[in-house]
């Protein structure tokens, strides 16, 4: 297994990682809004099928001392709010919903498996049809699971826009 994002079929992407246990301890950085803002976002989950998630992006205040985005993404840098809704939720090992509220939006679903003393960590996103959205989603996913697995470590991440900066171009050539 290798940290890179893989296109699975013409729409979805997959990553997998090894990170630090229990699998309890990464479904509360999942789960609870304060933990997932130092990796992903903030933003309360209603952790039930069919209930309603925020989340709350602020990828410019995730890592100290970080690059400044890239040109082109520097609109991601600032809060960003995403609605969306659970479509499943069976805790500490499965954890699906969608990402937006329109009927076309993607889904993301993490699977946690038991690996000795690591967790297996599975992202599936899917429901994204174009080349663009899944050469980001693929470098945004690699660069969050980056500061995560710093954060579980208790070491100091690279920097999530320094690692998407780095990332995106080698996304771009392989997807």
């Amino acid at each position: 297994m290798d940290d890179y994002a893989r296109s699975i079929n013409a729409d979805t992407i997959r990553l997998e990682r090894l990170l630090p246990g229990p699998r309890e301890r990464l479904w509360r950085y999942l789960t609870e809004p304060d933990l997932r803002r130092r990796w992903l976002g903030a933003g309360e989950f209603s952790l039930s099928n069919g209930g309603d998630i925020e989340l709350i992006f602020n990828n410019n205040g995730l890592t100290p001392g970080d690059a400044p985005p890239p040109a082109a993404f520097e609109a991601f840098g600032e809060e960003q709010r995403l609605q969306g809704h659970i479509l499943d939720c069976e805790p500490t090992s499965l954890l699906a919903f969608t990402w937006g509220t329109s009927p076309e939006a993607a889904h993301v679903r993490f699977d946690l498996a038991d690996a000795g003393d690591k967790v297996r960590l599975t992202i599936t996103h899917s429901r994204a049809p174009e080349r663009t959205e899944r050469v980001m989603v693929s470098a945004g996913w690699h660069s969050h699971l980056d500061v995560l697995a710093a954060e579980l470590e208790g070491k100091s991440p690279e920097g999530f826009w320094r690692s998407f900066g780095n990332l995106f171009p080698h996304y771009d050539r392989m997807i």
